[in-house]
C-alpha cells in the first residue's frame, strides 16, 4: 500500500495548496493593501482585462518600423481559448484585435454602463467562445493572482451585547434555546455554512454582494486613508488621476453592509470597534453555484421569487440590534454576480425578459428588492443572433446601453487552417504540397467576403494590373492584408500609398463580412469530403486536385458561392508564389558585392555626372557617369519604375533622413538605415527574378532534379549536382518541403513555363 500512501499524500497536498487562504481582519488587509494595491484595488472590470492580459500572448506587428502602421496586432490566444477546454475556440487575428481593444476599453471605464452582445451568424462558435473565455475568467480569479477579497462580518456577541435577557427563568432559557435548536433543523440551516448562531463567540455575516473590503470605509475618509496607506508612487498617481479607479471613491457598499456598519457604530459608539468586526475573505468564484459567475440559457425560467434571505441570519441579527427593521438580511439574485459575470446565452424566449431588465439595471448600477437598492456592479455579456434583433428593436433605448462585438466566421486563413489540424490532426499538413492547404482555406474564405471592397477600390484604382497574382474582386489581396501580410507583388507605389487610413478602412470592412458563405460546421465537411477523396500514403495533395474538386463541389451546389473566376486566380497566385520559393532556393550571389555597389550608389547619387570621387563607406574611388548610375539601377528596378523619379527621390531621403538623422544625429553605420535596407531588399529581389534563366536553357538540370537522389544523379557533372541539390536543401530548409514535394514543384515550375508566364514581375 505504499504507492497509495503516497498518491494520498500528493493529493492532500495538491488540494491543500488549491484555495487556502483564510479570511483576515481588515486590519491585515489594509498591510496586504499597502504592500499589493494593484491586486487588492480592482473591480470586475479591471480583473477581466488582468485575466485576458494573462491569457493572452504578446502579440507581434510584422512591420514594427511602417511609420503608417496601425498596430493590426498578431494575437495567440491559444491560452485562453483552446489549451484546457473541452471545445476549442479560435479567434482569428481581425477578432482578437476587436476583442483586445474592447477590454482595453472596459479596464478605463469608458464603457462599464452597458451590456456586452456578441453578435454572430450561425456557426460562427459564440457559445464555444463564451464558454471558454467564462471558464478561464473562473479559473483566474480563483488564483492568487487574481483573487480578491469580500467582505464578511464576524460579531462578537458578548462584545456586541448578548441574545438573552440576563434576568431570564435558567429553566426557561433552555426551554427557548430547544426551540430554536428544533427551528434550526426544521429550516434547514445547516446548510448556511458560513455562520453557527450558537457558536459561544462569534457569527459571520456575509456580504450577499461580494463588496470589497475598502468600500466600508466612508466615502469622505478613503482619500485620507489612502494618503496613510501609500507612498507617493506610480500606483497612487494612477489611483488619483486615471478614470478605471473612479469607483474607489465613488462606490458605496450595499444595503446590508450601510446598515450594519451604521447599527454596529450607534451601539458600540466607537468605529475602531466597528472595524474591528470587519473581515476580509477571498471571493471564490463558482459558475456552477451562480456565485460570481451566473449563465442562463434561453429555457432556464425565471424564479418565481427573486427575492432571497436567511431567515436564522436574519433572527440573529434582530436579536442582536433587538430591532427587526434596523439591518434586512435580503438580497436579489443579481447580488451573487456583483463584481462577476452575468451573462446570457442567446436572447430569445426568456433570456428577451431577463435583457430587458438588464436594461433598468445597467442604466442605474442599481436594483430595488422590495423598499431597499441593490447595487449591480456586473459585466453583462449576451451572445445573438441576427435575425433575434428584432427581439430588442422596439426598445429605442437600448441602443445606447448595448455594445454590439461581432464574432464572423473566420476570415484569417492561418486560423482556418489551424482549426482543420485540431479537428482532423496536425499530420494531415504532411499530406499536401506547401500552400495546397491554404489555398483550401482561401477558397472557404473567398465565400464569405463581400464581392465589392469599396476600401480596396478607391487604394489599387485598377484590379487589372495585378490580374497575374490577384483576383479581380482583390479577395486574395485582403486575404493576405487580414492575416497581417503586405504582399510583394504590390507595385512601389501602391505600396506608399498604403496608408494607415486606407489600412483602418479595410480593416474596419471585417464588420460587414462573414455573415454568409460558407460556415465553420460547412468548411469542416467539406473538408473531411476533399481530404477523405484525394489523401493518400504515397501521393502529395495538389493544386489540380483543390481546383478539380472545387470546380465539382461548386456544380452540385452548396451554401457557400465562390466567386467567379477565383480558383483561376488561385491557381496563378499559387503559381507566382511556387516560383518565387524556387527562385529563392537557389539564390546565392555575393552578398558583400551587393552590399559595395549599394553603399557607392547611394554616396554617388548626390554628385553630379562627371564628378570624380571616393566613397566615403566603401573608400573605392567612383567616376559619377550615366552609365554607372544606370547599371546600378537596373538591379534595384527591375523592369519597372521611371528610373529619374527613382534617383531624384532617392537623393532626397538620402539627405534629408538618412544622413541628417540616422548617420550624423543617431550615428547608424550606413548599412543600418532604413534607406540601405530598402535598397538592398529591391536589389535581391531583382537579382532573385533571372536566377533560374540560366537553368531553364540547360536540359540536363530538368533531368537531374528528376533522377536526384538516386544513382543516375550521380553520372550529371559536379556543378549541375551541387545546383540541384542546393536547391533541393533550401526548399525543405526553408519551406518544409519534403524531398519528393521538392522534386515534384521543381518539375511542375519547368514544365509549365512559369518563368516566362512572370516574366518581368
Amino acid at each position: 500500500m505504499k504507492s497509495l500512501d503516497k498518491a494520498m499524500q500528493n493529493l492532500n497536498k495538491e488540494l491543500g495548496e488549491q484555495d487556502t487562504r483564510p479570511t483576515i481582519p481588515f486590519e491585515e488587509f489594509l498591510i496586504q493593501l499597502g504592500n499589493e494595491p494593484s491586486r487588492l484595488i480592482r473591480n470586475v472590470f479591471q480583473v477581466f482585462h488582468d485575466m485576458i492580459e494573462a491569457y493572452v500572448e504578446s502579440g507581434f506587428d510584422e512591420y514594427p518600423d511602417d511609420p503608417e502602421s496601425i498596430h493590426y496586432i498578431s494575437y495567440d490566444c491559444t491560452r485562453l481559448f483552446v489549451k484546457g477546454v473541452d471545445h476549442p475556440f479560435f479567434a482569428d487575428r481581425l477578432f482578437a484585435n476587436r476583442l483586445i481593444n474592447h477590454v482595453e476599453a472596459l479596464k478605463l471605464g469608458a464603457q462599464q454602463n452597458k451590456i456586452y452582445v456578441f453578435e454572430g451568424p450561425h456557426g460562427c462558435g459564440k457559445s464555444t467562445f463564451l464558454n471558454n473565455m467564462l471558464k478561464k475568467f473562473e479559473e483566474y480569479v480563483n488564483t492568487e493572482a487574481g483573487m480578491r477579497y469580500e467582505t464578511v462580518w464576524h460579531l462578537n456577541r458578548k462584545a456586541v451585547g448578548d441574545f438573552e435577557d440576563p434576568e431570564m427563568n435558567p429553566v426557561f432559557k433552555k426551554f427557548v434555546r430547544l426551540l430554536e435548536i428544533k427551528e434550526h433543523h426544521l429550516e434547514e440551516a445547516a446548510r448556511d455554512r458560513d455562520i453557527d448562531l450558537y457558536d459561544d463567540q462569534f457569527f459571520e455575516i456575509p456580504c450577499p454582494s461580494h463588496d470589497n473590503p475598502i468600500l466600508m470605509i466612508p466615502k469622505h475618509y478613503r482619500r485620507q486613508l489612502f494618503d496613510d496607506i501609500f507612498e507617493n508612487d506610480e500606483f497612487k498617481w494612477k489611483l488619483y488621476t486615471e478614470k478605471e479607479y473612479e469607483w474607489v471613491f465613488q462606490d458605496v457598499p450595499c444595503t446590508i453592509c450601510s446598515s450594519l456598519y451604521d447599527a454596529l457604530l450607534q451601539k458600540l459608539q466607537s468605529p475602531m470597534q466597528v472595524f474591528s468586526a470587519l473581515y476580509a475573505r477571498p471571493y471564490r468564484f463558482n459558475r456552477r453555484l451562480g456565485e460570481g459567475i451566473s449563465v442562463f440559457n434561453p429555457g432556464d425560467r425565471p424564479l418565481k421569487q427573486n427575492i432571497m434571505t436567511n431567515n436564522m441570519l436574519q433572527k440573529a441579527i434582530n436579536r442582536l440590534f433587538k430591532d427587526s427593521n434596523q439591518v434586512k438580511y435580503i438580497f436579489s439574485n443579481y447580488a451573487k454576480t456583483n463584481n462577476g459575470i452575468y451573462a446570457l446565452m442567446d436572447i430569445k424566449s426568456h433570456n428577451v425578459e431577463r435583457l430587458i431588465e438588464l436594461h433598468n439595471i445597467v442604466s442605474e448600477r442599481v436594483h430595488k428588492v422590495e423598499d431597499i437598492e441593490e447595487n449591480v456592479n456586473c459585466l453583462f455579456f449576451a451572445l445573438m443572433n441576427p435575425e433575434d434583433k428584432k427581439n430588442i428593436e422596439n426598445i429605442p433605448s437600448f441602443s445606447d446601453r448595448i455594445e454590439y462585438i461581432y464574432i464572423p466566421y473566420v476570415l484569417d486563413l492561418n486560423t482556418e487552417v489551424e482549426i482543420y489540424c485540431n479537428i482532423f490532426g496536425q499530420h494531415i499538413k504532411e499530406n499536401f504540397l506547401p500552400g495546397v492547404l491554404h489555398n483550401f482555406a482561401r477558397v472557404i474564405i473567398a465565400t464569405r467576403l463581400n464581392i465589392k471592397s469599396e476600401s480596396l477600390l478607391e487604394w489599387i484604382g485598377d484590379p487589372g494590373k495585378y490580374t497575374l497574382y490577384c483576383d479581380k474582386n482583390l479577395h486574395l489581396l485582403k486575404m493576405e492584408i487580414f492575416t497581417g501580410n503586405i504582399p510583394e507583388w504590390l507595385t512601389e507605389e501602391d505600396r506608399k500609398r498604403f496608408t494607415a487610413k486606407r489600412r483602418r478602412n479595410i480593416i474596419a470592412e471585417s464588420i460587414k463580412e462573414g455573415r454568409q458563405g460558407f460556415s465553420g460546421r460547412d468548411s469542416i465537411r467539406i473538408f473531411n469530403e476533399f481530404y477523405s477523396s484525394y489523401a493518400r500514403e504515397d501521393k502529395l495533395i495538389k493544386m489540380d486536385m483543390l481546383i478539380k474538386f472545387f470546380e465539382k463541389y461548386s456544380k452540385e451546389g452548396s451554401n457557400g458561392i465562390i466567386p467567379k473566376g477565383f480558383l483561376d486566380s488561385l491557381q496563378d497566385m499559387y503559381d507566382y508564389k511556387i516560383l518565387q520559393k524556387v527562385k529563392e532556393s537557389l539564390y546565392y550571389y555575393n552578398e558583400e558585392q551587393i552590399s559595395r555597389e549599394i553603399q557607392n550608389y547611394l554616396f554617388a547619387v548626390n554628385f553630379e555626372i562627371g564628378s570624380v570621387t571616393t566613397c566615403k563607406f566603401t573608400t573605392q574611388k567612383l567616376e559619377i557617369t550615366e552609365e554607372f548610375l544606370s547599371n546600378i539601377e537596373d538591379k534595384l528596378l527591375g523592369a519597372r519604375g521611371n528610373r529619374n523619379t527613382f534617383r531624384k527621390d532617392t537623393q532626397k531621403e538620402y539627405t534629408s533622413s538618412t544622413l541628417a538623422q540616422e548617420i550624423m544625429r543617431d550615428g547608424l553605420p550606413i548599412t543600418k538605415t532604413k534607406l540601405y535596407k530598402a535598397m538592398h531588399e529591391r536589389y535581391v529581389h531583382n537579382l532573385k527574378a533571372k536566377v533560374l534563366d540560366p537553368f531553364l536553357k540547360n536540359e540536363n538540370f530538368r533531368r537531374a532534379i528528376k533522377d536526384y537522389d538516386s544513382d543516375d544523379f550521380k553520372t550529371y557533372d559536379k556543378k549541375i549536382q551541387n545546383d540541384v541539390t542546393f536547391l533541393m536543401n533550401n526548399l525543405g530548409s526553408k519551406y518544409r518541403f519534403t524531398e519528393q514535394g521538392a522534386r515534384e514543384v521543381c518539375m511542375y515550375v519547368i514544365d509549365n513555363e512559369l518563368a516566362a508566364k512572370f516574366e518581368g514581375s
